[in-house]
């Protein structure tokens, strides 16, 4: 039986003094053995072992080497597939698995603790869009622009290897194997030891709630799915069910490898409300108590983040407040109130929020709907968050699905004006949350990011083509939604980087570097205390004051989201106010400076559709 080893890999193929250790999951087989590409007709067979495990030990497999295992199953058929827990799949989702050694990696973080989670300024990207080459190499040479903007972790887009060369990465059929067109898993240790030496943290998206289609072979090693529950991608992963052991491990080790051998800080787990389990403890609870051992154990404290779209602080209380223990999750209500407030259409989901109120409501509260009635799901929806540090959330004015998911992929800078732009970064970085920004979004990015894809099986294709279609069916006077397979979809998605040098790109770029800068020295802002917060509105304009601080410094965020001047009063918390930042002023590409300092009792006027930081004396 496997047992979890917090300090090696043992699923899958791994190497320890000149041997090879094999060891595959396959209760449903008769027989397993191993083939090697040099030596095809020389299978070596694995022995059996309790509770539906295969092990070999041999010194004729070596790292580098191709590989697969031949399944003898029940009815005598035998099987040539890839390795489940395969590290590297340099011929595709498809062809022979790659050896490849873990521990050959020569580290050179050894000073690396990492950082507080509350220090965390997000970025996130996808590898093949963020950079002209598309692969982790291409990011390496783009590192000290993140660094001067002011991130503090990258947030990486899945990585486990996809069919072909272009993908979001959520396909994924390998969970172990590192993309081999991005550069295979040495690739993502050398980006991760770089970005450490540059004091970057490095957050993995991972997907546990499915696998993609093509190249899906799950199925003939054992039960990893199950008919209990059926999820948008058809059967649920199995963590429940009849041999369930066998999966609940798989996915451990998984989260373990990617902290233990390649060095990741955090990994935000993707959509955790469609991971069904029932049983007595969820298998988040568990990833969670193996995740504090390691930390444990190597010194460095490990985050798990999740996306959830349950409104449920379950997922983030403590286990001994009968939580899953889970570090942070994103907040997808913050950013459709802020867009609704900037302006967005309120149809679909947006329809369930009503613009400021709401987001004012997110501001104090981190959900919306906790707990009220929520009309597009035509039902009373979620429950209060208010013991939850600001810490624990995420929040976002645009990601990868609320930009890729639109019909034509627009960013938002091609549905809001330049001012407004600035309005929606004052926003999420003065919220008393974790900030994120999506690639390009600090210049402006024109270029679409459009969903896409390049898998191999021309029904798959058709499928995926016929499903957009469907889905953006009433947009049909917008044009046609770009096919997913072509190659042109992909390259439009690329980020332009000569743009940071233009106009209002590089002013954008720059008001981004000043605000994150104002943001890590102002204690009242990145002190994520929820409870030193109070908010203001004018009524009937889409103008709010965010008022928060820390001890003796005292910040104040106006928002005005209007296309008129409104007229707001400065608290008499403390007798003067000085200015930080001022959205309209000319060196922000404005037209009109608000006065550099105001005392207690003043009228400001906030200008249309612009942002204002004041403070009090104490910086």
């Amino acid at each position: 039986m496997s047992t979890i080893d917090l300090s090696k890999r043992r699923i899958g193929v791994n190497f320890s003094e000149q041997q090879a250790e094999v060891l595959v999951w396959a209760p449903q087989a008769s027989g397993l053995s191993l083939l090697i590409a040099q030596d095809p007709d020389q299978p070596l067979p694995l022995t059996q072992q309790e509770h539906g495990y295969w092990y070999l030990e041999t010194d004729q497999l070596k790292p580098g080497d191709a590989y697969q295992l031949l399944i003898h199953q029940q009815q005598g058929e035998r099987l040539k597939r890839p390795d489940p827990a395969s590290l590297s799949q340099h011929e595709g989702v498809h062809g022979a698995s790659t050896a490849y050694d873990l521990s050959a990696f020569q580290w050179t973080d050894a000073t690396w603790k990492g950082i507080p989670l509350e220090a965390y300024i997000l970025y996130e990207l996808h590898v093949g869009t963020f950079s002209a080459a598309g692969d982790f190499a291409g990011l390496e040479h783009q590192l000290d622009h993140l660094v001067s903007l002011g991130i503090t972790a990258i947030e990486l887009m899945p990585v486990a290897q996809f069919p072909g060369n272009r993908n979001w990465g959520y396909d994924g059929v390998y969970p172990f194997a590192v993309q081999s067109s991005y550069g295979g898993p040495q690739g993502l240790q050398h980006l991760v030891g770089c970005c450490h030496a540059k004091g970057l943290a490095v957050v993995l998206d991972v997907v546990y709630n499915h696998m993609g289609p093509e190249g899906n072979y799950f199925d003939d090693f054992g039960p990893y799915f199950t008919e209990k529950y059926h999820t948008p991608w058809g059967n649920a992963i199995n963590f429940d069910d009849e041999w369930s052991d066998g999966v609940r491990h798989y996915f451990i080790e998984n989260v373990l490898m990617w902290f233990r051998d390649f060095h990741i800080d955090a990994l935000r787990m993707d959509a955790v409300h469609a991971i069904k389990d029932f049983g007595s403890l969820h298998i988040l609870e568990e990833i969670k108590s193996y995740t504090r051992k390691l930390s444990v154990k190597t010194g460095r404290q490990h985050y798990l983040i999740v996306e959830s779209d349950l409104n449920d602080p379950k997922y983030i209380d403590p286990e001994h407040h009968y939580g899953y223990g889970m570090d942070a999750q994103w907040i997808d209500e913050f950013h459709h109130a802020l867009r609704v407030t900037a302006g967005q259409e309120p149809t679909g989901y947006y329809s369930d929020f009503n613009g400021l109120a709401h987001l004012e409501k997110s501001f104090h509260d981190a959900y919306v709907y906790d707990g009220i009635y929520s009309p597009h799901r035509k039902k009373t929806f979620g429950r209060p968050a208010t013991e939850n540090p600001g810490k624990q959330f995420v929040v976002f004015s645009q990601n990868h699905d609320q930009v890729g998911n639109r019909m034509l992929g627009e960013r938002s800078a091609n549905l809001l004006d330049f001012s407004m732009l600035k309005v929606l970064a004052g926003a999420v970085l003065c919220s008393p949350y974790l900030p994120m920004l999506f690639m390009g979004e600090e210049w402006a990015e024109s270029n679409p990011f459009l969903y896409f894809v390049s898998h191999g099986d021309e029904s798959l294709v058709t499928a995926v083509r016929e499903g957009r279609k469907a889905e953006f069916a009433s947009f049909h006077a917008s044009g046609a939604a770009p096919d997913p397979q072509s190659e042109e979809t992909f390259m439009r998605s690329k980020l332009q980087w000569e743009l940071l040098k233009k106009g209002d790109h590089a002013c954008l770029f720059s008001f981004y570097q000043s605000l994150i800068a104002i943001r890590k020295k102002s204690a009242a802002i990145y002190e994520l205390n929820r409870k030193h917060l109070k908010t203001e509105t004018v009524p009937d304009a889409r103008c709010l004051m965010l008022h928060r601080w820390h001890e003796e410094q005292h910040i104040l965020c106006f928002l005005n989201f209007s296309d008129d001047e409104q007229q707001m009063r400065m608290p008499s918390e403390k007798p003067y106010w000085k200015k930080l930042m001022d959205s309209n002023a000319p060196e922000w590409g404005g037209n009109k400076a608000s006065p550099q300092s105001l005392e207690a009792g003043n009228l400001l006027q906030v200008p249309a559709s612009s942002f204002l930081l004041y403070t009090s004396k104490h910086v």
